[in-house]
């Protein structure tokens, strides 16, 4: 049944869901059969053994975003942590904490004119070499409100009909930060910088480690697709943010204090909900750096 999420994406992911091998040193409880799942029995302020990182990385790779409850780290341990995937990521226009650029400082309060995250967007997506993921630990949180969505681009890919993977086959757009970070974090003191990461992405990416395809065009960054008239890429891409935006191809986050969430921007997209006002909510994010995307 082309172009439907239960003909395409579901049955591979139910596999991973139900024929994997089970874990060792943590437990694994899915979210839904697409995307999320919520890691237990590990404590990230404690070393990992090398069998547990190897599992940390396999459930990232099952299942795009994961999530641990009940963490208390320290900034190092945070750091240390988004390490052991590799070198670290930093932004090119957020906050973050004194002498510390890798660790990110995520919050809104009564205060803010806006919150982190507040539309559909892969992070970052117009530097060259995008970040692999992103770990974002929130440390208050509001009484209710303040979930963070998350988008499976692995399912919105296979859903598509066969005409429109063909026609976005080889295809690549512009991504480019100039018209969402300029003037973003004024009111934390942040002087802009004198220009902003701008690069071009394949629309349809391959992921590294997985090697499955995923969507890779966002309402945050993405401006145009290259080598079509205006008029056509604006169409094509509305109709790819609308596709991929289906809750089908969605999990949701409800956070506590003390919460983690560990996403792969190579094959999901989040959104976080701003719906706390005025309530606050506060955090650090450390992220991965990546590579060019193929």
């Amino acid at each position: 049944m082309q172009g439907s999420l239960r003909g395409n994406a579901g049955p591979r992911y139910r596999h991973l869901a139900e024929d994997g091998a089970p874990y060792e040193t943590l437990s694994v409880d899915k979210l839904t059969p697409i995307i999320g799942a919520e890691i237990g029995g590990i404590d990230l302020s404690k070393p990992l053994g090398n069998r547990q990182q190897d599992e940390v990385h396999r459930a990232l790779a099952e299942n795009s975003v994961i999530f641990f409850r009940d963490q208390h780290i320290t900034p190092d341990q945070h750091v240390a942590f988004g390490r052991l995937f590799g070198e670290l990521h930093v932004h090119p226009a957020a906050p973050h904490e004194s002498g510390r650029p890798e660790l990110m400082i995520i919050h809104a309060d009564k205060d803010s004119p806006r919150a982190n995250g507040e539309g559909w967007h892969s992070d970052v997506s117009c530097d060259p070499e995008p970040p692999m993921g992103s770990i974002l630990y929130i440390k208050r949180c509001p009484p209710r409100g303040g979930d963070t969505l998350f988008a499976s681009m692995y399912a919105a890919y296979e859903a598509l009909s066969d005409r429109m993977k063909a026609y976005l086959d080889g295809m690549t757009a512009i991504h480019d930060g100039e018209q969402v970070y300029r003037g973003l974090y004024a009111n934390y003191g942040i002087a802009d910088k004198p220009k902003y990461p701008r690069a071009e992405h394949p629309v349809i990416r391959t992921h590294p480690v997985t090697g499955r395809k995923a969507l890779y065009v966002n309402r945050g960054f993405t401006r145009a697709l290259v080598g079509v008239p205006r008029d056509e890429s604006d169409g094509i891409l509305r109709y790819l943010y609308e596709h991929m935006e289906n809750p089908l191809f969605q999990c949701r986050f409800r956070w506590r204090q003390n919460s983690i969430a560990f996403w792969d921007n190579r094959c999901v997209q989040h959104r976080a909900m701003w719906d706390y006002w005025p309530h606050t909510r506060s955090g650090n994010r450390v992220t991965v750096a990546g590579d060019r995307p193929y």
